[in-house]
């Protein structure tokens, strides 16, 4: 037999080591007979050595591989994640499941979510790393990212696939808008196939320079939709992250109409100016000035990028509130300390909500009474400032702030 040959029947994936947690390592070599041998170490051993030992039979008879040597090290990993790690190291060695690999939907059945919802924070949450993904909804962030892009080394990308995709399939994220950041194009046309079916709320795209890039990703996903049945709506937020993004925003803004908000990646946007982050931001106010322009002209959110020091908090709450005052209606966070730090800086003040309460009400006796003129005391209320304040109330009875339903 060739090295190749010997090669393609045999796979690894996951991670392995005294500092990994809940995660495993799995590797898998074909046979020609014996059955399948299992070797497995855990340090739930005595407690779950027989559950655990039950999943790879499952996932192995999914697989169609009557013979096989798998080895398991497993450092506190959940089923879906074993079943994970299982299907990647069965895809290296060239195996194609002749069942459906996908563990039971054990996560809430997904709902989907509207164009307007609540963008404050977006916490990034590394797609191959599953110790943070299984308590993320705790924090209260308004979304999550289940990234497969940057956070992701190339070498695996594919078994992070397969992670996010159960992920999506398994994990109770309490509410938070669940988003999936794909790969530049056109490898993240591939990961739509992985994730699409599982009927992620976001599509977060990468880099994007037209409304091409755009458009071949809503192709995708509504090809997805439509054939594996997905009902709920899979919106679309590309990020703009070069000088030619930035330039293209309204185009890319308007490409389709599930495409929900527009953010800004300034790593990669001073990379390409060939000028230095800083702290300030003061090199990328035009850039994210023009974004929030494009935005609103497209009728879409403005989203802001990540701030980078997660132990400068005061620093973070000054870029938010920034952020907020030049159109932008939330941005990226790194770890969940910043949720609280953000929510802050993109929360009205009080004496902003009374105002508006006090606009919203004017209005509603004007209409009551047939008048065709808006007044608060002595002053006449034109309709655009009508307009900001009932969103400004949508916003802040949706954020909690003022009595009424939660996140929308």
């Amino acid at each position: 037999m060739s090295a190749q040959a010997r090669k393609a029947k045999a796979g690894e994936a996951g991670r392995r080591g005294a500092d990994v947690r809940s995660d495993c390592w799995a590797s898998v070599e074909l046979a020609d007979g014996g059955g399948i041998e299992v070797e497995l170490t855990s340090k739930v051993e005595a407690l779950f050595g027989t559950s655990l030992r039950a999943d790879i039979a499952d996932t192995m008879r999914k697989a169609g591989v009557p013979h096989a040597r798998v080895r398991v090290e497993d450092q506190g990993a959940v089923p879906w994640v074993l079943e994970a790690r299982l299907e990647a190291a069965l895809r290296r060695a060239a195996v194609t499941p002749k069942a459906d690999p996908r563990p039971p939907r054990t996560a809430p059945p997904p709902e989907g979510t509207s164009r307007d919802r609540l963008r404050r924070s977006r916490l990034y949450l590394p797609g191959n790393e599953p110790k943070f993904m299984i308590n993320a909804g705790l924090h209260a962030p308004d979304a999550v990212i289940l990234d497969l892009e940057d956070s992701v080394h190339p070498a695996e990308k594919d078994a992070a696939r397969v992670l996010v995709r159960n992920a999506l399939r398994c994990v109770d994220f309490q509410g938070a808008e669940r988003m999936v950041r794909v790969n530049q194009l056109p490898r993240g046309l591939e990961d739509l196939d992985e994730v699409v079916p599982e009927a992620p709320d976001v599509i977060l795209v990468p880099k994007v320079e037209s409304a091409d890039d755009v458009l071949q990703v809503h192709a995708r996903i509504e090809s997805i939709r439509e054939e594996k049945g997905v009902s709920t709506p899979v919106w679309i937020m590309p990020i703009l992250e070069s000088a030619l993004g930035i330039e293209n925003a309204l185009a890319i803004a308007s490409a389709t109409d599930t495409v929900v908000a527009l953010t800004i990646g300034v790593e990669d946007y001073t990379a390409d100016l060939g000028v230095p982050k800083t702290p300030e931001g003061t090199e990328t106010v035009w850039a994210r000035s023009r974004l929030v322009n494009a935005a609103k002209a497209a009728g879409v959110q403005a989203i802001d990028s990540v701030f980078g020091d997660v132990a400068d908090e005061e620093g973070l709450l000054a870029w938010g509130v920034r952020a907020r005052a030049m159109g932008f209606e939330g941005m990226g966070c790194i770890h969940p300390r910043q949720i609280r730090v953000i929510h802050r800086a993109f929360a009205p003040s009080q004496a902003e909500i009374d105002r508006a309460l006090a606009v919203v009400a004017a209005f509603h006796d004007a209409e009551a009474k047939g008048l065709g003129v808006v007044s608060l005391g002595t002053k006449m209320i034109d309709r655009p400032v009508v307009l900001r304040a009932q969103r400004l109330v949508a916003r802040a009875r949706a954020a909690g702030l003022i009595p009424g339903e939660g996140k929308a």
